[in-house]
């Protein structure tokens, strides 16, 4: 796929057919993009998994934080990435481990590894880069 522009019908079926995501990065502090986002998409129904080992058994926003995907309780259909983009490609392995495997991956802005999305997406999972859901969602769901 290329990833320099999305169809809008693909970026509103993911965040349509979404109702579980992990923010990864997430952070307890109100200034960092990461809050707010999470902040968004619990304010439109969302089930949201803050994922942060230096926070792991903490709450942010209400929710427990997890140290690893893998400790998320229930299979996730979104991965949110606040990451570095050098650290997508071991985002892709630490998914592609998970024995339920999420329909897609998103980097927020910023975040782009065109060979770590080649990778999640030869094993079927969606991916989007260098968006941001909170941006998103107004313009195209409501």
């Amino acid at each position: 796929m290329n990833h320099d522009r999305y169809d809008d019908d693909y970026i509103a079926g993911i965040l349509k057919e979404t109702r579980t995501i992990a923010l990864l990065g997430a952070s307890p502090k109100p200034d960092r993009p990461s809050y707010g986002v999470m902040r968004f998409l619990l304010e439109r129904g969302y089930t949201v998994y803050p994922v942060n080992p230096g926070q792991a058994g903490k709450e942010i926003l209400g929710q427990n934080t997890y140290a690893t995907l893998a400790d998320v309780p229930e299979p996730i259909d979104l991965i949110d990435v606040f990451r570095a983009p050098e650290y997508l490609d071991g985002v892709v392995d630490e998914v592609l481990a998970l024995e339920a495997q999420p329909a897609a991956i998103w980097g927020q802005l910023g975040v782009r590894d065109d060979t770590a999305a080649a990778k999640a997406e030869a094993a079927g999972i969606k991916v989007v880069m260098n968006r941001c859901p909170a941006i998103e969602y107004p313009r195209l769901v409501g």
